[in-house]
């Protein structure tokens, strides 16, 4: 689909046609073919679900200077374009920032928002936003705010290793997997649903991954504390990858919010929970 700045998004739908529409906004990085519940049993929730690529990332072309706030414009382009007026997001885990833009500033179009294991806004009072992160994110996050250059390169080698072989980036994350997510990605499903949309994701480059890296630790462009619609904040009490903490802050401050925290689980938990979260987000 064309976007009113000249872009274009790559955007797919899957489950009833018919059926309630719910935005899925992928992980960091990820693409619109990552992990989703199957088409039969979308249908069978009478769920219409629609995924995008983020600019940058797979078939849709970059937007310079992205931030988290933009999601929404994309968000009401693509519901334009496919005749939706009121539609439900969700956002796993470098898609729950992006979804909470689009409860912020689409007020009178999104219904329900639901995010799992998002992070917070980097200048979020009182967070110790590095508490409990994996030394490899808190790395890179670091290494982006010292701009662009400084990851640019690096995640672009990266990523040519990844899209010649997807499976590396999971192989990379092992040693700091928590007990919880190793056994959630050595179901071979859900190793090939992560492998695919890492493939998808680094089509053409690194520009989506390191957008969105950019985007996380600038200003959003929103507050959070005026979303006024019901928020449904998903995460496993074990994630390294974004802090519990993160998700407890965004509850306290998020006035219609309602944190569901799991104890056992992880980051790759949000995978098995996702259709929790879907059906949850169009049953309003």
């Amino acid at each position: 689909m064309d976007t009113p700045d000249g872009g274009v998004l790559a955007v797919e739908t899957s489950g009833d046609p018919s059926g309630r529409p719910v935005f899925l906004l992928h992980g960091t990085p990820g693409s619109r073919v990552g992990p989703a519940p199957r088409s039969a049993v979308l249908a069978r929730m009478r769920v219409r679900l629609i995924s995008f690529d983020r600019p940058g990332y797979g078939d849709s072309t970059r937007l310079p200077g992205r931030r988290v706030r933009n999601a929404a414009d994309d968000v009401a382009t693509i519901a334009d374009a496919l005749g939706l007026d009121r539609f439900a997001v969700v956002g796993r885990s470098g898609g729950g920032p992006h979804a909470l833009a689009c409860a912020a500033l689409l007020p009178d179009r999104v219904v329900r928002a639901a995010t799992q294991v998002c992070l917070a806004p980097r200048d979020a009072d009182g967070l110790d936003w590095f508490a409990g992160m994996t030394p490899s994110n808190e790395r890179a996050f670091r290494q982006a705010e010292l701009g662009q250059p400084r990851i640019a390169g690096p995640f672009q080698v990266r990523s040519q290793v990844i899209r010649r072989d997807p499976a590396q980036l999971i192989r990379n994350l092992v040693p700091e997997l928590t007990p919880p997510d190793r056994t959630v990605v050595a179901d071979i499903g859900i190793r090939r649903m992560l492998q695919s949309t890492y493939r998808q994701a680094f089509r053409y480059g690194a520009d989506g991954w390191i957008d969105d890296v950019l985007a996380f630790i600038a200003d959003w462009g929103f507050a959070v504390d005026a979303i006024r619609i019901p928020v449904r904040i998903w995460h496993g009490a074990d994630d390294k990858f974004s802090p519990v903490g993160h998700s407890a802050w965004l509850a306290d401050h998020i006035p219609a919010a309602q944190l569901y925290l799991e104890p056992g689980a992880a980051h790759f938990g949000s995978l098995k929970e996702m259709t929790d979260a879907i059906r949850w987000a169009a049953s309003s």
